[in-house]
């Protein structure tokens, strides 16, 4: 029987695929054995490589279209396919959503919603062309799914990134499967920007019910996943990745027992 997470001669463009969530992305698609092409403005100094072979980098701003579809025609030059797209670069730093200017907020929507969006549409011409089609992944954030103060612009990019998901599902069937990842907080090398020294990041990670933050491994499984012949019949999905989610205020808030 074929191993359903052999992605041997599979190619998969991971946005952002060389640190963070994206790093640990690449690596799990490595380890199965496809080829991995990163994108980011700056090619990062630790390459993700697995027995020796590396993730292909191309220097990209997803915010440009004429980059964006340089990158993917880049692709299919070197390796004569796009089977997988996984749209993983964005991000947003705090800022006061009642001072922020409207230039910052625009870039915001346009690197969490329209880049992606973006991309998505270069990366279906192509996989609408090919015998297998393909399949897309966003990475979205549970930013989506409840209040993100600090972050407003991010957070309602991000709903917007999951409702483009089912619509595209529906509108690109059946040659390419569009589905989402929600993820939770995740341990990177950027964690000590968002919740302090490592006693911070300890005291966050106890308030998640498996008593951890997500690793980045755990995202790029889900993805694996998701592009994978297990998930045949999963299109227009959003999948949760976040410890069992937050325990509610109210439990710690009030003075009732049990």
């Amino acid at each position: 029987m074929q191993n359903p997470l052999d992605f041997t001669g599979k190619v998969v463009l991971v946005t952002g695929g060389g640190k963070g969530a994206g790093k640990g992305i690449t690596e799990r698609f490595l380890e199965q054995g496809a080829n991995v092409v990163i994108c980011g403005r700056n090619e990062p100094e630790d390459m993700p490589e697995h027995d020796g072979k590396k993730a292909v980098f191309f220097s990209c701003d997803v915010r440009d279209i004429e980059q964006a579809k340089q990158l993917v025609d880049a692709t299919v030059e070197r390796f004569g396919r796009l089977d997988i797209l996984v749209n993983n670069a964005g991000g947003a730093p705090n800022a006061d959503a009642a001072t922020v200017s409207p230039r910052f907020s625009e870039s915001i929507l346009r690197l969490n919603l329209i880049a992606p969006l973006n991309l998505c549409q270069i990366a279906n011409a192509v996989m609408q062309k090919q015998e297998e089609g393909g399949a897309i992944i966003n990475i979205c954030s549970v930013s989506a799914k409840r209040p993100s103060p600090g972050t407003a612009a991010y957070g309602a990019a991000k709903a917007g990134l999951l409702n483009l998901t089912t619509s595209l599902a529906v509108e690109w069937a059946p040659k390419v499967r569009v589905n989402a990842v929600i993820a939770g907080m995740i341990l990177t090398e950027q964690s000590h920007m968002h919740y302090g020294d490592d006693a911070g990041i300890a005291s966050v990670a106890k308030t998640v019910p498996l008593q951890r933050l997500a690793t980045p491994s755990d995202i790029g499984d889900t993805c694996l996943y998701l592009a994978s012949s297990l998930s045949s019949y999963v299109s227009g999905a959003d999948v949760t990745v976040h410890g069992g989610g937050e325990r509610p205020a109210f439990l710690d808030a009030s003075n009732a027992e049990g």
